[in-house]
């Protein structure tokens, strides 16, 4: 079965950091070009990050460029997105999804989620 899981959501101060993993079954991820997505609450899905199939490319939405790092472990099959100097805008449902584009056409596998709460 085709599945993606995400976890490591919570709460987390403003400035403080968490990092989010992505666990692959079913399908070998590094043969997908894997992205984070997330929708805040009561707010259109906005592309995060994402990472071409052999890694030699990385991209990120502006709004977290210099705070998030996207990774992966082809070892684990496990996609990774650190997140450090997290603002309350960062508030989202998290997901993520392999396709065969940076961005957030194309996407063919999603993952059920994991809620980032950012708040003192």
């Amino acid at each position: 079965q085709v599945q993606l899981v995400e976890s490591g959501g919570g709460l987390a101060q403003p400035g403080g950091s968490l990092r989010l993993s992505c666990a692959a079954s079913g399908f070998t991820f590094s043969s997908y070009t894997m992205n984070w997505a997330r929708q805040a609450p009561g707010k259109g899905l906005e592309w995060v990050s994402g990472i071409l199939r052999d890694g030699s490319e990385i991209h990120y939405a502006d709004s977290v460029k210099g705070r998030f790092t996207i990774s992966g472990d082809n070892a684990k099959n496990t996609l990774y997105l650190q997140m450090n100097s997290l603002k309350p805008e960062d508030t989202a449902l998290y997901y993520c999804a392999a396709g065969t584009v940076v961005g957030l056409g194309d996407l063919e596998v999603w993952g059920q989620g994991t809620l980032v709460t950012v708040s003192s």
